[in-house]
């Protein structure tokens, strides 16, 4: 009992050190391509297991980035100063071992590959290319973010190959339009990669990566990026209920107000990295809130959560928009 006990425990401080908390976009985006792929008579139980698939090669990319970051943040003092407080917090702080990382992250991955396996056996031999590009993307995530193509590999990754890979394995075929709405949808869950680049401007700086933020001259410059990311997200949207003439993909598009809100507030942190906006009840779910306001890493968490939450509520109406199709 005591040994069960003590992996249920493991289980969950990897799953937490894994940033379990992020799943719920990645589970976002499944649900729309899924619901998508259901209309159009997709194989639910193939869906389901992509999903699983998905999940845990999410998993292993953030702990993949956490284990060549931390090799980054040991090799100066000045980095480690620089670092928001809950970078890598599991191995600064001894809880674990970068052995034990490097295992977790193999665990992780061949779960994923067995789901791959079984989709292999019921879709066809597509499944075996699809699986092989998100290995190399998760494997190589953080290189590419060196070279400032992070951006780009998440576009790939939650975009073009998760949507026609799961409506692939549902429906056996690719979609044009399956195409349009993975980009729309995308250009979400990248505008929360990338609120997470603009608050570590300071740290990536120091640490000379070379990041898409880091491009821009100033942390205000970096940040007018995350509007055009969005803007790309309304204009396909907009231009798929034009050319569907299903006008409930409109929905999506009250979400323009709460991203407002979030580049302002991004605003007020490059300006001062200790400031919390007021918080109203449109801005939640901030998990352990309570916990973490009292926290250096409260004005962090608090901006990366409501641009989760922001894409959280996009992928819900676009869900929406596609049962009402």
């Amino acid at each position: 009992m005591e040994k069960f006990k003590n992996f249920i425990e493991k289980t969950f401080f990897w799953l937490d050190c894994a940033r379990l908390y992020s799943l719920p976009m990645t589970i976002l985006s499944w649900l729309v391509i899924f619901i998508y792929s259901v209309k159009n008579n997709g194989n639910v139980l193939s869906g389901i297991i992509a999903l699983i698939g998905i999940c845990f090669v999410h998993l292993a990319t953030n702990l993949a980035d956490d284990y060549f970051d931390y090799e980054i943040l040991t090799q100066h003092s000045k980095f480690m100063e620089t670092a928001q407080e809950c970078k890598c917090k599991y191995l600064r702080t001894d809880k674990a071992t970068t052995e034990e990382l490097k295992k977790v992250i193999i665990i992780f991955l061949t779960i994923a590959a067995i789901t791959g396996i079984i989709l292999f056996f019921r879709a066809g031999y597509y499944v075996a290319v699809l699986a092989l590009i998100a290995l190399a993307i998760a494997l190589g995530y953080q290189k590419l973010s060196l070279l400032r193509l992070g951006e780009s590999a998440v576009i790939i990754a939650y975009g073009p190959l998760m949507f026609e890979g799961v409506y692939y394995v549902m429906t056996k075929k690719f979609s044009y339009e399956v195409l349009i709405l993975s980009f729309a949808c995308v250009m979400f869950v990248n505008s929360v990669l990338y609120t997470h680049m603009l608050m570590d401007f300071d740290g990536d700086e120091c640490a000379h990566k070379k990041t898409l933020c880091r491009k821009f001259k100033t942390k205000n410059s970096a940040l007018n990026l995350i509007l055009i990311f969005y803007l790309i997200s309304y204009v396909l949207t907009g231009y798929l209920a034009v050319k569907t003439q299903h006008y409930y993909y409109f929905l999506p598009f009250i979400t323009i107000p709460m991203v407002w809100d979030l580049y302002n507030s991004l605003k007020l942190f490059n300006n001062d990295k200790t400031t919390v906006p007021k918080i109203y009840p449109w801005h939640y779910p901030l998990d352990n809130w309570e916990e973490l306001k009292t926290t250096p890493d409260a004005p962090f968490y608090f901006r990366f959560f409501y641009s989760r939450n922001i894409t959280t509520v996009f992928m819900l109406l676009m869900c929406v928009a596609i049962i009402l199709y």
